[in-house]
């Protein structure tokens, strides 16, 4: 049982990792340039989008109710 969740644990925390990074990225690239994005709102919109990863992780994650 402690393993499954550890597993879970790793499987969710990759995939809300890369949508920090994909949420990232796309708001960085809204901006014309540099000096133009708001860093804040990135930050804070990438953290949203890990948390909200996180949270649809909760009801499964195919990778682990596969094994």
């Amino acid at each position: 049982m402690k393993s499954n969740f550890v597993k879970w644990l790793k499987c969710a925390g990759v995939r809300a990792i890369k949508t920090v990074a994909q949420t990232a990225v796309a708001m960085i690239g809204t901006g014309a340039v540099m000096s133009d994005i708001n860093w804040v709102m990135v930050g804070s919109a990438s953290l949203l989008a890990g948390i909200l990863s996180m949270l649809t992780s909760v009801a499964g994650i195919p990778e682990v109710e596969n094994e």
